[in-house]
């Protein structure tokens, strides 16, 4: 899980740095078909087909309605906000994963980790300071790509077993595909052809979020639900890195003691796990 976060946020400021150059329904597009031509030709001994009849199941229809609506929302966050930002109301993500678990999949969330829940969306809410000027309604776009996000990891558990990973990324970033067409409709900008920087940043993007997807969904599917899903915190840390040092933004005493509060949730969280015998 911690490597998927660090992936993932350098993914998000390479596609931030890509929606500079062109259109972003563009943008979605050819991530999706680079994502999903990976997956696709990526095939271990013994592995399913992927055209799978278990690909039309319902958990994965709805798995692909919550990816495409958490990948539009949340790339079209990281390009019209600050990505430190958007990082930092990603990280509600939890919350929502731990509950959906809980009432859905029946999973036994013990007190430490609640705990540990509890302080990490403390030390989120001290860097998010709602009151604060830069907090526009544009975040607004990132809480919509969370609740997708966190759709999409409960409805990975329930696919059918015959799915592995490799269906996961490859069904998952057509939905990305369908993503950004529609909002390419929508937009109705000309598409752009891109210069060789934008080429090399795009194609780093796709072989680092098909990496980065791969140990998200190895960590859904295999591990508990209460016990992976905290250790999302550190995509803060990673992604408010990013954003300092690629795009100059700033971060204050607050951000610094808020980002503190999110690193003591996880190592609650990690030292309860090996003391419940998780790791």
């Amino acid at each position: 899980m911690v490597l998927a976060m660090a992936a993932f946020a350098l993914e998000d400021a390479l596609l931030k740095q890509v929606a500079r150059m062109l259109p972003i329904g563009q943008v979605l597009v050819l991530f999706g078909i680079g994502g999903a031509l990976v997956f696709g030709l990526y095939r271990r001994e013994g592995t399913q087909p992927l055209w799978h009849a278990d690909a039309r199941s319902k958990p994965m229809w709805v798995r692909a309605g919550f990816e495409i609506t958490g990948r539009l929302f949340y790339v079209l966050a990281i390009a019209l906000t600050p990505l430190s930002s958007a990082t930092a109301i990603l990280q509600a993500t939890p919350v929502l994963v731990v509950l959906g678990a809980r009432f859905y999949f029946g999973e036994r969330v013990g007190t430490v980790r609640w705990v540990a829940v509890l302080l990490g969306l403390a030390g989120v809410a001290v860097v998010l300071r709602p009151t604060a000027g830069d907090f526009s309604v544009l975040s607004l776009l990132t809480v919509v790509g969370m609740v997708g996000f966190a759709g999409r990891d409960l409805a990975s558990r329930a696919v059918p077993v015959t799915l592995g990973t490799r269906h996961l990324g490859f069904y998952g970033f057509l939905a990305v595909v369908v993503a950004g067409a529609l909002y390419a409709v929508r937009q109705g900008q000309a598409w752009v052809w891109p210069d060789r920087a934008g080429v090399v940043a795009l194609v780093v993007a796709v072989l680092v979020g098909t990496g980065a997807y791969a140990s998200l969904m190895k960590a859904m599917r295999t591990g508990d639900v209460a016990a992976v899903t905290p250790l999302r915190y550190t995509r803060l840390l990673f992604g408010i890195g990013l954003g300092v040092v690629a795009f100059d933004e700033t971060v204050d005493a607050a951000t610094a003691v808020g980002c503190g509060v999110i690193l003591c949730a996880g190592l609650l969280l990690a030292l309860n796990a090996r003391r419940s015998g998780l790791t």
